[in-house]
């Protein structure tokens, strides 16, 4: 299999089948990041399709020996938040879709209470979000969405790490004040990683001050 590098590397000299492989490998997060931000699937099937061909579209100017995820990243953020500018999408999503689109709920158990209310504070969590600064947003899709340990998002947004535990520091708060209403604060962030679809783990580490 090639890695990611080979395959950029052909894709930036014209070939398309090298670069129809990288979509492959990253539309799944692309679409899932996209859908964090705009919170509708219609848009973010269209947002991060646009994306893509935006990156095969720039693959001369990728240089040689960056990785490609972060290059595409940031073409694609860009992307999200153009259209973020342009129009204020806010639609809520039904049970069935988080379900769909990668939140995976338990379909039965010993208390059935406990797992519809489960349910909602997932559901709540992803409404809360679209209700953040898309700089806020962001940090906690690829920290407790994308599971990306500091380094890895430092490496994605191109910032020192001290700069991505202060945004994500900042976010839970703003976070946080969101939830304040609906849920106990020792919940807060919890609820955030259980949102997500938790396919990787990473470290946690305290947040500036002492707090997570």
């Amino acid at each position: 299999m090639l890695s990611d590098a080979e395959l950029a590397i052909k894709a930036k000299h014209g070939d398309v089948q090298a670069f129809g492989l990288l979509v492959e490998r990253y539309k799944e997060r692309a679409y899932m990041i996209a859908l964090g931000f705009l919170g509708n699937p219609d848009d973010a099937m269209d947002i991060s399709q646009e994306a893509f061909v935006k990156a095969f579209k720039a693959m001369r100017r990728f240089k040689e020996g960056r990785e490609f995820y972060p290059w595409f990243y940031a073409i694609l953020r860009n992307t999200c938040f153009n259209h973020l500018r342009k129009a204020k999408v806010r639609k809520e999503r039904s049970l069935d879709e988080a379900r769909e689109y990668g939140f995976q709920v338990p379909d039965s158990g010993p208390n059935p209470a406990a797992i519809a209310e489960l349910r909602e504070r997932k559901m709540l969590v992803r409404r809360e979000l679209e209700n953040l600064a898309p700089v806020h947003r962001e940090i906690i899709l690829l920290r407790h969405f994308e599971c990306l340990s500091y380094k890895e998002i430092a490496r994605v947004l191109e910032c020192p790490v001290g700069t991505v535990m202060s945004r994500l520091y900042a976010a839970r708060r703003a976070l946080r004040a969101l939830l304040a209403p609906h849920l106990d604060e020792a919940s807060v962030v919890g609820s955030a990683h259980e949102a997500g679809d938790g396919r990787r783990g990473g470290e946690r580490g305290s947040a500036p001050g002492g707090r997570r």
